[in-house]
């Protein structure tokens, strides 16, 4: 059965990028955020490239190779490089960004939605047909947890304390209860599998 996922690399105190992200800039001064893609010895199956802890590598492919289609908010996408123009953060999963603005040059593999959250997931869960959503970047990530679209939220939580940066979780309206699924330890980050509680 299809999903809405969430699966970001996180620090302990909750941020996904560090100080001065953007375009050029990736993460900003906190781009280890990723250093577990490729600080293992075994290759993913699905991201040509990534060489990761074993553990790691089970989470990863297990994630990625279930994504049928993705959704990114706009800071994520120009942040990204747009991901060229016409490409996606997945090697085969079209990509989705939400945004009110247009965005010059997007073509191939990507689809601008101004209309909102619940009309990016709709065309994203078309597009993926059994296969699941993923979702990137800490505005989409809470604009669908407040329409009551997110069913999983994994964080790969790097054990580092930021102190700044970009937050994965904005500010919700109300609490939101998880539950834990799986809680996977790896070199160098955590994997928490939580499913949302509707």
């Amino acid at each position: 059965m299809s999903k809405v996922i969430s699966a970001l690399s996180v620090s302990v105190d909750g941020y996904i990028t560090g100080r001065g992200p953007g375009p050029g800039r990736g993460l900003g001064d906190a781009g280890f955020l990723f250093d577990w893609y490729f600080d293992g010895d075994t290759p993913s199956k699905v991201f040509d490239g990534f060489k990761l802890s074993e553990p790691s590598a089970r989470v990863f492919d297990a994630l990625a190779a279930r994504d049928g289609a993705v959704i990114a908010g706009r800071n994520t996408y120009e942040d990204s490089e747009r991901f060229g123009d016409d490409g996606s953060p997945h090697p085969t999963a079209p990509l989705f960004v939400l945004s009110h603005r247009p965005a010059p040059q997007m073509r191939g593999r990507q689809t601008l939605v101004t209309t909102g959250i619940e009309d990016a997931v709709k065309a994203a869960k078309e597009a993926a047909g059994d296969k699941d959503v993923g979702l990137m970047g800490g505005g989409v990530v809470t604009e669908a947890l407040k329409a009551g679209l997110v069913d999983d939220i994994v964080l790969h939580q790097v054990p580092v304390l930021l102190g700044g940066g970009r937050p994965f979780f904005r500010e919700l309206p109300e609490h939101i209860w998880l539950r834990l699924v799986e809680a996977v330890p790896a070199p160098s980050v955590t994997h928490l599998h939580y499913e949302v509680i509707r």
